[in-house]
């Protein structure tokens, strides 16, 4: 595990303390679920690239996929 140093606006500390005690637990434990968090929306959006840039030049052989199931000429 490792340590981080983090410079907050005095502000946002108090808040960030107020928001844990709310929770129920330490701040370390709000900051750790809160990374957890943006993390995974991060690694969500970076598969939806990768998945996105796969498909590009695929879309007129869906198209054409799609008029062969729905009984159109392709």
């Amino acid at each position: 595990m490792s340590a981080l140093t983090l410079r907050l606006p005095d502000h946002k500390h108090e808040r960030l303390k107020a928001m844990a005690e709310q929770q129920g637990v330490s701040l370390s434990r709000l900051l750790d679920e809160l990374t957890t968090q943006a993390l995974v929306e991060f690694d969500a959006e970076t598969r939806f690239k990768v998945r996105q840039q796969r498909g590009a030049n695929r879309v007129e052989r869906g198209m054409e996929l799609l008029r062969i199931a729905q009984g159109l000429p392709a």
